[in-house]
């Protein structure tokens, strides 16, 4: 009787965690998301947050806590239970460019997250003003060295996406340029409209509509592959810069040591919603590339650009503190 007691007791023990897993979701989950609403961070967060809502048959909450460059966020994020109701929307800010350039940070990119989709992919865009006699990458490249430290770049600031993608372009061609930061992609990208900025690497969403009207002139985009969004425009990589690679990648992450179960439920999820037709059309129009991928492939991205940025912001001396 003593054995089959224990055989039952290790049953129940073996089935629990399934159950628990098969019952998930029983309450509202909290969707943080490390920046203030409004930006495509949030806009992105909202979509899946209502396609959550839909599906798993419980209320998604995004919870916006913005601070320090989307570390406050993370780190809200990172502390929560693991258990399946606080996730986070995941950018370059908080998990790849922070911790590379600031002293400290709360938390640790690689151990205190599990990924679980790299939700779209939207690409930086080196741009030009019209009057520029650069045509091409090649252009620019050959423009730059006869005149070096005299060509200047604007970006959203010190540590911004956009400051390292120039800085690994300069890395990669031999180039000096001088960096204007502002506060914010905005400011910069009006004195580049204006003519008093040379040039700027900046996301396609923020740029593609003064490209498309002719007010700047958009030489290749950063990702390794043509984007969707602008298949017309070559990447740097094939424009004579080899190993280029720049992007705007949103992704969602839970707290470590959250059930795989659940991961695996929440992963599909995500993926479901970002597959479908009209959802990558819906997204397409705000400049963002819907993917949706396995943990484990947001995981090897997220990796892969911790130590890509780390390495420049080394090469490049970049501090924030």
């Amino acid at each position: 009787m003593r054995k089959v007691a224990i055989a039952a007791a290790l049953g129940f023990a073996v089935m629990a965690p399934t159950a628990q897993a098969q019952a998930y979701p029983s309450k509202p989950i909290r969707f943080v998301v490390p920046f203030a609403p409004g930006g495509s961070t949030d806009l992105l967060a909202r979509f899946l947050a209502q396609q959550l809502t839909t599906t798993m048959g419980q209320t998604v909450v995004v919870d916006n806590r913005a601070g320090a460059g989307g570390v406050v966020g993370a780190e809200t994020a990172a502390r929560a239970p693991a258990d399946g109701y606080t996730i986070v929307l995941g950018s370059a800010g908080p998990l790849t460019i922070n911790p590379n350039i600031r002293d400290k940070t709360p938390y640790d990119t690689l151990h205190d997250f599990a990924p679980i989709t790299l939700a779209t992919v939207s690409p930086f865009t080196l741009v030009v003003h019209p009057s520029s006699p650069a045509k091409t990458v090649k252009d620019l490249i050959a423009l730059a060295k006869a005149k070096p430290g005299e060509l200047n770049f604007g970006s959203a600031g010190n540590g911004s996406v956009g400051h390292f993608s120039t800085e690994q372009f300069m890395s990669l061609t031999g180039t000096k340029l001088i960096h204007v930061p502002y506060k914010g992609a905005g400011p910069a990208v009006t004195d580049l409209l204006g003519g008093r900025l040379n040039l700027m690497f900046e996301n396609l969403p923020t740029i593609i509509p003064h490209v498309r009207s002719g007010k700047l002139r958009l030489l290749a985009v950063g990702t390794k592959q043509r984007s969707a969004l602008a298949p017309e425009f070559p990447t740097i990589a094939e424009e004579g810069v080899p190993g280029y690679d720049s992007a705007t990648v949103f992704g969602v992450l839970a707290p470590a040591k959250t059930s795989p179960a659940i991961i695996t439920r929440l992963n599909k999820e995500m993926v479901t919603a970002l597959r479908a037709p009209e959802a990558k059309a819906s997204l397409a129009s705000r400049g963002l590339e819907a993917v949706g991928s396995t943990p484990q492939e947001y995981a090897a991205q997220i990796k892969d650009e911790f130590v890509r940025y780390g390495r420049i912001a080394k090469a490049a001396g970049i501090r924030l503190d």
